[in-house]
């Protein structure tokens, strides 16, 4: 009797360490995973949910582009102006080769309210202006990218009185064009 309850102890002691061993094996797992621990840090840095940061290397290209000076017509890490930073970034992380003008930009897009908005998308300004005048790439939890004409490229929140003010749309760029321009 005493013999069948230390087997059935062990026993249930050995199933009891072996699954600890498979839910720390897991959540090491989930920690050392780069791509979670690179989602984490760019959620903290630039103030999005963790949930909301999917596209990695879009994170990653605005991080190596923060604090570049502005620089109307620049387009190099000595300066940039807000329309060549969202092409750069549509050229490297997108692969889509859009135009250079914010104005011919919101051509090629569908336009969409602020709560449609995805990561990638973009936003559209028109400051002073009947027309459009700047743009923005969309990272989730109303966070934008862009070059300010005042502090370099920064991450700024749609919310805010400024850009709330002039906040003109989003707009997602539009698969015909996409397709027209692979073609080219």
């Amino acid at each position: 009797m005493i013999k069948k309850f230390l087997l059935s102890t062990i026993i249930v002691l050995c199933s009891i360490s072996a699954l600890n061993a498979q839910t720390k094996t897991k959540e090491t797992n989930k920690l050392e995973d780069p791509d979670n621990l690179a989602s984490q840090y760019f959620s903290q840095v630039m103030g999005v949910a963790v949930d909301a940061t999917s596209n990695i290397k879009l994170y990653k290209f605005i991080y190596e582009w923060i604090g570049t000076p502005y620089r109307f017509g620049g387009n190099t890490k000595k300066g940039i102006d807000c329309s060549a930073f969202t092409k750069a970034i549509y050229d490297k992380v997108f692969n889509t080769t859009i135009l250079r003008n914010s104005r011919d930009i919101f051509s090629m897009v569908n336009p969409l309210p602020k709560d449609e908005l995805k990561e990638g998308d973009l936003v559209f300004f028109k400051i002073k202006s009947r027309s459009i005048t700047h743009i923005g790439i969309y990272l989730g939890d109303n966070r934008f990218a862009h070059a300010s004409s005042t502090r370099g490229v920064v991450i700024s929140n749609l919310n805010e009185p400024y850009y709330s003010r002039y906040f003109y749309k989003g707009g997602r760029i539009i698969d015909a064009v996409k397709n027209d321009l692979i073609e080219e």
